[in-house]
């Protein structure tokens, strides 16, 4: 599992330096792109995965006590956050696709290549990261499955410790992308 999580941090590692190779060219653009930004969006998807990671992190300490049903619940509340920050997401991207700021539409392609690049860039980076949430959410309502086929018990829980790790990579990734487009440019 660390292994795989190291894999991911690289994948994501170097998107973030491209990023960042790209935020010392385009400075200016970037700056400018980020106006565009709605700190709400990602504001509200930070506490929400946030919240998420606590459920997680919770579900795993009550499955190791023997208390099952908490455990499902706040696993469930996990699932819940995950389609929230979906659905949040996709709000945000519907409000930007609906202004035209999509890859190779009109209004993107008459803008500076800076500014392009950067919406390029969010898409690209946040669209992974949504993906990596959608997965996460399917490996939960597997782990759910498992629990109850009693797979996962409190004297077997790793396959729930394991889930819980990948999500709060994921939370930490969004951790990072959150200041990257929406604060600190």
């Amino acid at each position: 599992m660390w292994l795989f999580l190291l894999s991911e941090l690289i994948l994501f590692g170097g998107l973030f330096l491209l990023y960042l190779t790209a935020l010392r060219r385009y400075h200016q653009d970037f700056h400018d792109a980020a106006k565009e930004m709605s700190i709400f969006f990602g504001g509200v998807n930070t506490a929400i995965l946030i919240t998420s990671s606590l459920f997680v992190a919770l579900s795993v300490s009550s499955m190791k006590r023997g208390e099952r049903r908490r455990s499902v619940w706040l696993l469930a509340g996990t699932i819940f956050l995950g389609c929230a920050f979906l659905f949040n997401k996709y709000l945000e991207w519907s409000e930007k696709i609906h202004h035209g700021l999509f890859p190779n539409s009109p209004a993107m392609t008459s803008l500076p290549d800076g500014r392009i690049f950067f919406f390029d860039l969010y898409y690209v980076m946040t669209g992974l990261h949504g993906l990596h949430v959608a997965v996460g959410i399917g490996l939960f309502c597997g782990v759910l499955y498992k629990i109850h086929k009693e797979s996962v018990s409190p004297g077997r829980p790793v396959i729930l410790e394991n889930c819980g790790l990948y999500w709060h990579l994921v939370d930490i990734i969004w951790i990072y992308l959150f200041p990257v487009f929406y604060l600190i440019t």
